[in-house]
Formats: structure tokens, C-alpha cells, sequence
């Protein structure tokens, strides 16, 4: 997107990482804060933000490990860090009460911020954001702790000695991202390409995400105590999926019971990234919500 607005670059510290965010301006506007997914970055909201900012002090961050944030230095990343990075950026910026759109890992985060802190937020809309469904987490139930431990720590050992890939070029960088999404256009696949990955020394490409984000850590809050802080929510939330995507729609498996004020839409040939499958379609969501 060469010949259109971009937005600035900031850092803030939290943890002891500077962690990065860019910022579309208009600060006299409410504020917008759009959280991106597991190994994804800031800029993937570009499009949307660019149709946004008029009405919008929109800023978007990079989750640690993400983008142009650091890596944790112990390669562990936890729902508690995620979600004190994002408590972190919305004091520090002094946003409340602010909007939150999110995606994925970054709806999970943005879910559980909003039942710590119902009052900060105006507006909550997560796509694909509220984890596993009851199937999965059943199934998880099944293993005892002393081997999700054990599975942990050979995973850990796993990623170790992983090395990132190495693309010979830019496009087939792209090949790789549109291979993982095929609804993508090929303008936005080099649009996300460009700005996830960093240049090696040799010459080569990789992804700028660290590898450990890919392993879980083998426990977390109990399923109760997250099902406690969505009740908590106080605000209007619209929970958005795809169609064709692989997660479990809420309002078929019973998870929407938990939330006071949210609502579930399913969108048409969309998979699991919404907002760049079916932008037109989301955009029109969003817009009648906010």
C-alpha cells in the first residue's frame, strides 16, 4: 500500500520488553484498539485501519514475540503476560473507556481483559477469539497433568533446536502465506508477507514471529474461571466466525450462555481470518455495531 496514509511507530515497556505499536493519528477521536492473532503482527490490520481512522484514533499492537515486539527472553508466553502487555498499553495511553476489535489469540486476551476490567471497555467485538471448544477441552480433560508436563517439555525441547525457515525470496514467503490462507487476494498476502518477516543476513527471509509462540504453556486458567470473567463483561460484544472455518460457532456449543450482552454472526465464505476473507462483509459488521 505504497501511496496510502501509514501510520507511526511507537514502544512502550511492560515486563521489562519493549513491545511495539503504530498509531493512525486522530487523537481527538475515541480511541480503537485492534489485537492481532498468534503469529500474525499489527500491520495485517492495515486495510481495515485504513477504513477507520477518519472516525477512529486507531492503534494497533504487536503482541510480544509478534512483529517488531521483543521476544520473551525465556521463550515462555502466557495468557497473564499477554493480557498485562494490553492492561500495560491501554494505562500507559490512557484509553479507557476503549473499543476493542481482536482476532484469535488477541479476542482471547481481549475477552479476558474486558471481565477483569468490564468499566474500561466501550465495545468488545472478537473474531474466532474464545479458545477451544467444550469438544477439545474435554478431550484435553483426559490427560493428567503429569503428561501434559511431559509433553510440554519435549515440545520445548522441539522448538530448541528449531530453526526459523528461510525463504529464498519474498515471494515465496508470500506462496507460503497464501498457501496457509487461500481466500487471501494476492495484494494483501504481499501486504502481510512484506511486513512479517524480517531480512537474514545471507539474504534470506523468515517470519518475524519467535518460534516458541507456536507451544502453549500446559496449564492455564480453569475453563470455569474464564467462563467467570466472560460473564463479567459488561459491555455490547459481537462475536464474529467464519463459515468455513474450523472453530466452533458459541451459539451451537453453548458457550454464549456465559456473556450478558454479546451476539454471534456467522460469515459466509470466510475461514478462520474473517476480517481478510470477507473484508467488505466484516467492515459492514463492524461499522453497524460501532
Amino acid at each position: 500500500m505504497p501511496d496510502l496514509p501509514r501510520p507511526t511507530s511507537h514502544f512502550f515497556v511492560s515486563q521489562r520488553l519493549r513491545l511495539h505499536y503504530v498509531d493512525w493519528g486522530n487523537h481527538d477521536k475515541p480511541p480503537l484498539l485492534l489485537v492481532h492473532g498468534g503469529r500474525d503482527h499489527c500491520r495485517s490490520w492495515d486495510p481495515l485501519a485504513l477504513r477507520l481512522r477518519e472516525d477512529w484514533h486507531v492503534i494497533a499492537p504487536d503482541l510480544r514475540g509478534h512483529g517488531d515486539s521483543q521476544w520473551s527472553p525465556d521463550g515462555h508466553y502466557t495468557m497473564a503476560a499477554y493480557i498485562y502487555d494490553l492492561a500495560q498499553l491501554i494505562h500507559l495511553l490512557q484509553l479507557t473507556p476503549v473499543t476493542i476489535v481482536a482476532h484469535s489469540l488477541g479476542g482471547n486476551i481481549a475477552l479476558r481483559y474486558t471481565g477483569i476490567y468490564p468499566e474500561a471497555v466501550r465495545k468488545l467485538v472478537a473474531i474466532e477469539g474464545l479458545g477451544p471448544s467444550p469438544k477439545v477441552l474435554a478431550e484435553r480433560a483426559k490427560i493428567g497433568i503429569d503428561e501434559r508436563m511431559r509433553n510440554w517439555i519435549e515440545e520445548q525441547r522441539a522448538l530448541a533446536s528449531r530453526q526459523p525457515r528461510r525463504y529464498a525470496s519474498l515471494e515465496d514467503a508470500c506462496a507460503r502465506m497464501q498457501e496457509e490462507n487461500p481466500h487471501l487476494s494476492p495484494e494483501l498476502a504481499r501486504h502481510l508477507t512484506e511486513h512479517g518477516v524480517m531480512r537474514n543476513e545471507d539474504g534470506s527471509y523468515s517470519w518475524k514471529f519467535d518460534n516458541y509462540v507456536r507451544s502453549w504453556p500446559p496449564y492455564d486458567m480453569a475453563q470455569e474461571q474464564i467462563e467467570t470473567l466472560w460473564s463479567r463483561i459488561s459491555c455490547p460484544t459481537l462475536l464474529i466466525y467464519g463459515k468455513d472455518s474450523w472453530a466452533s460457532n458459541p451459539q451451537e456449543d453453548g458457550r454464549i450462555r456465559h456473556f450478558r450482552h454479546a451476539r454471534v454472526e456467522v460469515v459466509e465464505g470466510a475461514g478462520h481470518w474473517v476480517h481478510h476473507d470477507q473484508p467488505e462483509r466484516f467492515l459492514q459488521l463492524l461499522q453497524d455495531f460501532l
